[in-house]
């Protein structure tokens, strides 16, 4: 079904982050009150007497500024408004009508889509007449909110919901969409990784470090498959973390990598690998996610000193405990070697949700046990009787022992490299979890269970 977008601009600092979380019932967007904190376009959804729309949260529209960012924010609102359905455009009732709210309102006016102007902060009926002054921006009647203590949001999801295009009829959509997060330190290129993968400007790209602060979700279809793409802020180091905003922006990342299915890990190829690196790596492993390496910017290595193998080797050094993860090499600026991260991610999601029969496992625990048997401990004899599998994602397996103190981590390391040789699971974390089982005969024994 055809989902409506509804879009929200206005100046810096009047309330759009607020109303978007207020709208979208959650806190997805950052709040803080210091000048121009959102710069990418933020997508939320949103639902209104069953109808569902999406919601897009952007940066405060300036004009006469040339800077860069400033520029490419002005960009990511225009992209808003050109995808909407339905805008809203947010002005401050303290603050009273200002120059940039009446060029705001003429850029809406040439862009023929329909808006509703909201006025926000409008608390209490003091302020009435303060609502009524914004007539005099042309716009229709101005509608009073306060998305801070959410007074008038239900009128005004009436409205919108109004304003919406008729529903479509249903038709066919794409079935288990994968969320893909990319992470990584800042300026390592993930912003610019997203774009060349959607083949068009969705987040900003700026030199400067830093510059992506909410987690952007972006829907990318694939061979009639969907991933949900969500940018995050890189993440720093505690020690470097100075701002609220920045502090707030490291938990949305974390955030991001904890809920999504597979997590891209993003390196700059010419920098090397650090401690917060395998911090990144950690989030992503222990929160048990399938995992990526990619490599970004491997236009500006030097393969005559350090060729392709040299870093997986390094890779595999620095990244022990996820050897599993595939490695890609790329380059975001020049496209190369981008189209295959959709392909490994459809293969790592698969990889994530494999299930092994337990006939198939315990035959592989007896071969396993013969080769390898487990080493005593203290002068105690670890016995595995049989092993099943509870969960995917990650693929989780119990054995069943006569004492887990018995078994060393160095031994459930080789039974996963043999899961591995067999099964495959490239991409994703396995989990060993060892029961008491002390009534069983262990494998090759007069009444074990066998396949």
């Amino acid at each position: 079904m055809s989902v409506p977008v509804v879009a929200i601009v206005g100046r810096p600092n009047v309330g759009k982050s607020t109303l978007f979380n207020r709208l979208t019932g959650g806190r997805t967007a950052i709040e803080d009150q210091e000048y121009g904190i959102t710069r990418d376009r933020l997508y939320g959804k949103a639902e209104w007497r069953g109808r569902e729309f999406t919601l897009i949260d952007t940066g405060g529209i300036t004009f006469g500024d040339s800077c860069s960012l400033e520029t490419q924010v002005h960009r990511q609102v225009e992209l808003a408004v050109e995808e909407a359905d339905f805008v809203l455009m947010l002005v401050d009732a303290l603050e009273g009508i200002t120059p940039l709210d009446y060029e705001i309102a003429n850029y809406l006016r040439k862009s023929r889509k329909k808006v509703l102007l909201v006025v926000n902060k409008a608390e209490g009926s003091r302020h009435e007449w303060e609502t009524y002054a914004f007539y005099e921006i042309g716009l229709g009647e101005p509608f009073p909110v306060s998305a801070s203590h959410g007074l008038g949001s239900g009128d005004l999801l009436d409205k919108v919901v109004w304003e919406l295009p008729p529903e479509d009829a249903p038709d066919s959509c794409l079935q288990d969409v994968i969320k893909v997060a990319v992470v990584g330190r800042p300026n390592v290129g993930k912003s610019s990784l997203i774009n060349c993968l959607l083949g068009k400007e969705r987040v900003i790209v700026d030199e400067e470090p830093g510059t992506t602060r909410d987690a952007i979700d972006t829907f990318l279809e694939h061979e009639g498959k969907g991933l949900m793409l969500v940018d995050t802020a890189g993440l720093r180091r505690r020690s470097r973390i100075k701002e609220n905003v920045e502090y707030y922006s490291v938990l949305r990342a974390v955030k991001a990598a904890r809920k999504a299915d597979v997590v891209l890990v993003v390196f700059d190829a010419d920098a090397g690998f650090s401690e917060q690196d395998q911090r990144i790596v950690g989030i992503a492993h222990e929160a048990g996610k399938g995992l990526i390496f990619v490599l970004n910017k491997w236009d500006l290595t030097n393969p005559q000193e350090k060729g392709a193998d040299e870093y997986r080797k390094e890779i595999r050094k620095v990244f022990a405990f996820a050897d599993y993860a595939p490695v890609l090499f790329v380059s975001a600026l020049k496209g190369r070697g981008v189209g295959k991260i959709t392909e490994v991610v459809q293969k790592v999601d698969e990889e994530s949700k494999k299930r092994i029969s337990t006939p198939l496992l315990n035959e592989l625990l007896q071969d396993a046990l013969l080769v390898n048997p487990p080493p005593t401990k203290k002068g105690k004899k670890a016995n595995l009787f049989y092993v099943t599998q509870p969960h995917i994602q990650p693929p989780t397996f119990v054995f069943f022992v006569n004492d887990p103190q018995l078994i060393h981590f160095s031994y459930l390391r080789y039974l996963e490299n043999r899961w591995r040789e067999a099964f495959g699971f490239e991409g994703t974390p396995l989990v060993f979890k060892l029961k008491p089982k002390g009534t069983q005969k262990r494998w090759g024994e007069k009444g074990s269970i066998k396949s």
